[in-house]
């Protein structure tokens, strides 16, 4: 085994994270999106309106973090903030037409680059790849990683 190659499935599965996540940025330079970004995005499409402190919740980041996220994604005009209707105090983060249209396209461009990457598999392989990878996380509990504080936790939507 050479130095460099990974000695452990944990290192393994670390490297072959690297790969896919490096293949991800590049794929998300054309449109100047950053991880978080895309991530808010796509949290945005699939769970319709929200109030940032829902969405840092959802993203697993800090209420300021996410305003951070929102401020870059409004000024490009792929998010809106609105005035909340239930309480006129709150604001909701709403996607924008051109923010579902992008997030759509960066999902495509994100998928073909982990489609390169797994295309060393058979379908047998990439079959029982998956079959491990969702057992692997039904069984660590929670996709998303609560706030290191109750506060600040809406409830689920």
């Amino acid at each position: 085994m050479e130095q460099d190659e990974p000695a452990s499935v944990s290192d393994l599965f670390w490297a072959v994270a690297r790969r896919l996540r490096h293949a991800s940025r590049e794929s998300l330079a054309p449109w100047e999106v950053t991880p978080s970004q895309l991530r808010a995005l796509g949290t945005l499409v699939r769970h319709g309106p929200v109030r940032p402190g829902t969405l840092a919740g959802h993203l697993g980041i800090a209420p300021r973090s996410a305003t951070e996220v929102v401020d870059a994604l409004e000024e490009r005009g792929l998010v809106l903030r609105r005035t909340d209707p239930d309480d006129r105090r709150a604001t909701l983060v709403v996607v924008t037409d051109a923010g579902r249209e992008l997030a759509g396209a960066l999902r495509a461009a994100r998928a073909s680059e982990a489609d390169r990457l797994f295309a060393a598999l058979d379908d047998a392989d990439r079959t029982e790849l998956e079959r491990l990878l969702r057992l692997l996380l039904a069984e660590s509990g929670p996709t998303e990683p609560a706030p290191a504080s109750g506060e600040g936790r809406p409830p689920p939507i």
